[in-house]
């Protein structure tokens, strides 16, 4: 009689290695993600794979090579406002793991999702405390000091999103500066708008510095008058972007010409603001975003914005990680394209792009 065939969950990478006429070594490191194997050899273990329908024991893999096969991914909850549901249906934060899980699940890795409160007490040791959990950690925001993410890198390996690269810990971005000075130019030199106001984010964000500094530069250099400072001092969020609004209306300011914020989250919050003092957008006050989260071409009007490839931040965060994690090494900062949307906010009546520029690695373009 012949032999049974075997079943799925007594198959071994030997079996694979076998139909597909290759070495065992070679299985572990496609199946693994490590090292560079050649594309045939590649697609020779990956056809054998899925002839003999192999499934991976991903807890003996764990096993072997001392992982957890998890990553922790923690952001900051905002607080209380009218806007509480808005904040958290926008998807920024949201769009970002689905890029890290996308990421993580071609590696065999499970993605842990945490939060910490903005005034919540002892962050650095409640995150300390997920980081004996996991492999590795993806911070949103600036959570913690660069000594704590030393400290915390101490334990496993760390990546931030939108923060600065450490000696201990890697970053990843979007090309603030580029998205920046492209907004600028459109709105003073493209529509020449001779009074313009940037509505900041958080105040410590790298993020927010950066695209303050060139808005500043660029504005200036093209003869604006530029409205900036702690009057202007924004959240991030919604409720942060109507309370300025509201709060130079009521004492009597003059609003300028267009208003650049931080986000799309601001702008939306600023739209609404104006909105009740039956402002105008665009034809009395043009507004602008960052980021172009899925609602912001459903605005009235529709957002003039900077888009950042918000998945793609996600996967790259997962994939720096990983390489820290499986000993490849890894620049210490990834640096994303991003493109200028115009849309009607601004005062335009139809829309465009500004091409995509080429990612960079820790100032180089890849």
């Amino acid at each position: 009689m012949a032999e049974p065939n075997k079943t799925k969950g007594t198959l071994t990478i030997y079996d694979v290695a076998h139909h597909a006429g290759v070495s065992i070594a070679s299985v572990s490191r496609v199946l693994n993600g490590q090292g560079s194997p050649r594309a045939e050899t590649r697609e020779r273990v990956m056809r054998a794979v899925r002839e003999l329908s192999f499934v991976p024991d991903g807890a003996a893999r764990a096993l072997s090579n001392g992982l957890k096969e998890v990553v922790a991914v923690v952001f900051r909850r905002g607080g209380e406002n009218e806007f509480q549901d808005e904040d958290e249906s926008l998807l920024f934060m949201d769009v970002i793991n689905r890029g890290v899980e996308v990421a993580a699940q071609r590696q065999g890795f499970d993605v842990l999702i945490s939060s910490v409160g903005i005034t919540d007490d002892n962050v650095a040791a409640r995150i300390a405390l997920i980081a004996g959990k996991v492999d590795g950690l993806i911070l949103h925001d600036r959570l913690l000091s660069a000594v704590a993410i030393a400290r915390l890198a101490g334990i496993v390996p760390v990546v931030t999103l939108a923060g600065s690269p450490t000696p201990s810990s890697m970053n990843v971005r979007c090309d603030n500066e580029t998205g920046m000075r492209a907004l600028v130019r459109h709105l003073v030199i493209d529509h020449g708008y001779r009074s313009v106001a940037y509505l900041s984010g958080t105040a410590d964000s790298p993020d927010n510095q950066a695209r303050a500094r060139v808005f500043e530069a660029e504005a200036t250099g093209s003869g604006a008058q530029v409205q900036v400072g702690p009057s202007w001092q924004g959240n991030y969020n919604a409720a942060g972007g109507a309370s300025v609004i509201t709060s130079l209306l009521d004492a009597g300011a003059e609003l300028p010409r267009a208003i650049v914020c931080a986000n799309d989250q601001t702008a939306l919050g600023v739209m609404h603001a104006l909105a009740r003092r039956g402002i105008k957008v665009p034809d009395e006050v043009a507004v602008t975003g960052f980021d172009d989260v899925p609602v912001a071409r459903h605005l009235h009007p529709p957002l003039t914005t900077v888009r950042q490839p918000i998945q793609e931040l996600g996967a790259t965060a997962f994939e720096v990680l990983y390489a820290r994690i499986s000993a490849a090494g890894g620049a210490p900062e990834v640096v994303l394209p991003v493109e200028l949307i115009v849309r009607q906010s601004c005062g335009c009546a139809g829309g465009a792009t500004l091409p995509r520029r080429p990612a960079s690695i820790a100032g180089h373009e890849i």
